[in-house]
């Protein structure tokens, strides 16, 4: 076969793949809207009760792959229960050294889970699960498997609900995960029902989120269970969050048209990518600082690099966090802007308007639907 003839197959086979690519994208929806439905105050409680402590100050474990765990799952969990200081928290990883999280940021954990079973041979009260590139690591697994048989609450952050379900700790149960990873989810495991229109669902010793902003509000839910209402909203002003029931539209967070486009322009359009620099500085929050990370990661524009003067920052509650890089200078148009009067909360919003000025409302749209938070801008 001569070179003419490999050329002409190559061409011939892009079009035909462009050819399906198009017909794929002319069967998207050109967009999604849903308004979230009441969650019926009996639900609710129901779900608070679920969630009721064993003792006064229980003990929570976050494990996490030591290469291969979301950033805002794994951080924002740790960050509100500290900040609200009910409960002894212990962020593990599966193997000693640091967790690399995706799609951005370094965090040194308070163990191994080898380390914490030795620590606490009677198991933790509640174990949240974030969501991990892997589902079938087996570390993983047996020690979910082991924790709930010890009595552990497992609480499934996302598509940390693949996880769980991996581990078999979902099968015949109610259950809900991210949009992206929900028919995956259900065609492995087809027993699993799942529940629309809810950011948190509870069925027996487990409890699944829906969304990667759905952390919030799942830890100020278990905040309220644990030590009280005034408790949980003492703390939800200080993020500065208004509500953290259990309202989600489902209906507006699937595969659209603008979606699929968008993510395929900003990935062609390579000579257009920047790498971002943010600040590390000791004190930080470290729920902002996981929203913004996370967001601006996932615009397919830009590569989030973080610098501190030290190799390592502590946050305000206590998370070492590890720099990419030493040193703190670097160019101003391309530094990620603080909002120094921000909530935690708002640093997402914050972000997202950022992220619209820079790279477009679409981009800005795209971000949002992958963390499926509900814009209301």
């Amino acid at each position: 076969m001569n070179r003419r003839h490999v050329i002409w197959g190559i061409l011939g086979l892009a079009a035909l793949s462009a050819s399906g690519f198009g017909a794929w994208i002319a069967t998207l929806p050109p967009a999604t809207a849903a308004e979230p439905p009441p969650v019926p105050p009996q639900e609710a409680e129901a779900m608070l009760r679920s969630l009721a402590p064993p003792r006064e100050r229980p003990l929570i474990a976050i494990p996490g792959l030591n290469d291969a765990t979301e950033t805002t799952d794994y951080l924002m969990p740790a960050g509100i229960l500290r900040r609200a200081d009910v409960a002894e928290v212990w962020m593990l990883a599966t193997g000693p050294g640091p967790v690399r999280l995706y799609p951005a940021l370094i965090v040194e954990p308070d163990a191994t889970i080898a380390a914490f079973d030795a620590a606490h041979p009677e198991g933790a009260d509640y174990v949240i699960v974030p969501a991990m590139r892997r589902d079938d690591d087996p570390a993983v697994l047996g020690w979910l498997r082991d924790q709930a048989a010890k009595g552990a609450r497992i609480i499934g952050i996302c598509a940390g609900a693949k996880v769980v379900a991996a581990a078999g700790l979902l099968d015949g149960r109610r259950a809900t995960t991210h949009w992206y990873s929900l028919g995956q989810m259900l065609r492995r495991h087809p027993t699993i029902e799942h529940v629309a229109d809810r950011r948190m669902v509870s069925d027996g010793g487990v409890t699944t989120t829906t969304g990667i902003t759905a952390s919030m509000p799942m830890m100020l839910t278990l905040i309220e269970a644990i030590a009280g209402r005034p408790k949980a909203g003492a703390v939800a002003r200080d993020l500065g969050v208004p509500r953290w029931d259990a309202r989600h539209a489902s209906g507006a967070f699937r595969m659209t048209r603008p979606f699929a486009l968008t993510v395929l322009a900003n990935r062609l359009a390579f000579w257009k990518r920047e790498e971002l620099g943010l600040r590390l500085d000791p004190g930080m929050d470290e729920v902002s600082l996981a929203l913004v990370a996370d967001a601006w990661s996932r615009t397919f524009r830009a590569r989030v690099t973080t610098c501190a003067v030290a190799g390592a920052v502590e946050s305000r509650n206590g998370l070492r966090i590890l720099a990419d890089r030493p040193g703190t200078d670097w160019p101003e148009d391309r530094r990620l802007p603080a909002c120094p009067d921000c909530k935690p909360a708002g640093a997402l919003d914050h972000a997202l308007a950022r992220i619209a000025a820079r790279y477009g409302a679409r981009t800005a749209d795209i971000v949002a639907m992958q963390l499926e938070y509900p814009m209301t801008g």
